[in-house]
């Protein structure tokens, strides 16, 4: 017999009319286990058109759709909505994946209500299902699971209305060394993420109100009992229809381990910059303001660090000549790098001091600035303009100027035990090294090329190469770099009486 002619059939049109136009979805179902009637919201859940394309009947409808449970394990026949309806069974929001039989590509997810409508006595009647398309809110939360997983940075989730955590991503593991078992269900109490802020308090009371917590610094109490540091933030948001907080870490050892090792590095530097002996300075490039001066060049200058660092140096008289200062602030910009740059500085009370300065641009704070380093050779120049203006006081009347009086100049040049270098002799040509050595000796350019049967331009020529490679300009201070390194003479002693007489002959 046909139960269905229990239902009125005027109340069954009735209220069809009525939940036809309702944005769920109603299927309803006779006790003969056939699907009497489903509202267009309904079919097109299921993606037909048709009433008869549900299957007419429950097992109809299971060869033409798969169940299945969130965790993705299939329904049994007696598990699908329609049929625990029928049994008598009502629930509420029970979550099911849908899919087609015939269509790979078709997926829902569906929530779920069942209903068994009785008559005045009690008698079950019939049984409906209510349904909402779920399936965009699922997939959101799908890709958020994925990302929250996959995403590197810290991040655990916990219920606002508990206090638990309810998720935990891979990154917070291995930030901490929690295994998630451990963390799930866990209450903040338990893993306290807001431990050592510095308004614990507050930050506590912006999570039971649910509100956000900014950016701060915590400790984190690792499994093992030890600490570590990092920025934790929260922001609410929800899970699964509930309130959640989203806490996301910053991991901050790696960054307080650079850190101390900068700070002990910049210790070693400041000590060794504060302690060396030669002048040394950081200065900005742009105008060579100093930031910082060591002991030796206060020392050297006369100078106190308040006086030093009250003004630019371009107006702290401290150059001799700020046009040396300018050249060598544009070398840097070009190069960089500047070596062995031959400067004079002015000290407090007016005295020269003649250096040579190298300096290295660096960056301090995003700014570009000039780390200077100076050594006195004041003495040393004073050592070399007295032995030069020696010789050219000599060289005036040559003709005793023995062989013997050279080779002690140039030993008492030479500092005691040393060899003079003779690695840049190796620059000179025999023939260059025979006119060094001829010049030594105190002979003329003349003189020179009939030694060595030269003519007077080419002689002249040797002379201009040699001043070049050896970085000189005079006469006098040719003879004190040859001094310097040996070279005291022509191999071949010149007579230079014979070869006068020989040059008024011709």
């Amino acid at each position: 017999m046909n139960n269905t002619a229990r239902v009125p059939t005027s109340h069954r049109r009735h209220l069809q009319q009525i939940i036809s136009g309702l944005s769920e979805g109603v299927i309803l179902i006779d006790l003969d286990r056939t699907i009497a009637w489903a509202n267009g919201t309904a079919l097109a859940m299921h993606g037909v058109n048709e009433l008869e394309d549900l299957g007419g009947t429950l097992v109809g409808y299971r060869k033409k759709y798969q169940l299945k449970y969130r965790n993705n394990h299939r329904l049994l026949a007696t598990q699908y909505p329609m049929e625990r309806t029928l049994n008598g069974d009502e629930f509420t929001d029970m979550v099911v994946e849908l899919a087609s039989v015939d269509d790979d590509e078709f997926r829902r997810v569906l929530q779920v209500s069942g209903l068994v409508l009785r008559d005045d006595a009690g008698t079950a009647e019939s049984a409906v299902l209510v349904m909402q398309d779920v399936t965009e809110r699922y997939n959101a939360e799908e890709r958020f699971e994925k990302a929250f997983n996959a995403n590197p940075a810290p991040a655990v989730i916990c219920r606002l209305s508990d206090l638990r955590y309810v998720k935990v991503n891979q990154g917070f593991q291995d930030m901490t060394g929690y295994t998630r078992d451990k963390v799930i269900g866990s209450s903040v109490y338990e893993i306290d993420v807001l431990e050592g802020v510095q308004d614990k308090d507050a930050a506590i009371e912006r999570l039971n109100e649910g509100k956000t917590i900014p950016q701060t610094e915590a400790m984190l109490r690792l499994p093992d009992g030890s600490k570590k540091a990092v920025i934790v933030a929260g922001q609410t948001i929800e899970v699964e229809d509930e309130a959640c907080m989203l806490f996301t870490f910053n991991d901050l050892d790696p960054r307080k381990k650079v850190e101390d090792e900068l700070r002990q590095m910049e210790e070693r530097f400041s000590k060794a910059f504060r302690l060396a002996p030669v002048p040394m300075t950081v200065s900005t490039l742009e105008n060579f303001s100093l930031l910082e001066v060591n002991d030796a060049f206060l020392t050297a200058t006369g100078y106190t660090v308040e006086e030093v660092m009250a003004s630019d140096t371009a107006y702290l008289a401290v150059w001799a000549n700020p046009q040396e200062y300018r050249q060598l602030q544009a070398l840097l910009e070009k190069t960089n790098s500047v070596r062995n740059y031959e400067i004079q500085l002015l000290t407090k009370e007016g005295a020269l001091i003649d250096c040579i300065a190298s300096a290295e641009t660096v960056t301090i704070n995003g700014k570009r600035c000039v780390l200077g380093v100076m050594q006195d050779i004041t003495q040393r120049k004073q050592s070399e303009v007295e032995l030069i203006a020696a010789i050219e006081t000599v060289m005036q009347d040559t003709s005793w100027f023995s062989r013997t009086v050279i080779e002690k100049l140039a030993q008492i040049r030479r500092p005691q035990g040393q060899a003079g270098s003779r690695s840049e002799l190796a620059d000179l040509t025999p023939r260059e090294r025979e006119v060094l050595g001829l010049i030594c000796q105190g002979l003329d350019n003349d003189e020179i090329g009939g030694a060595l049967q030269l003519s007077r331009n080419t002689v002249r020529n040797h002379i201009a190469t040699i001043y070049s490679k050896i970085d000189v300009h005079r006469r006098s201070a040719a003879i004190v770099w040859a001094r310097d390194r040996g070279i005291i003479g022509y191999e071949k002693p010149v007579d230079r009486k014979k070869h006068q007489a020989k040059v008024k002959k011709h």
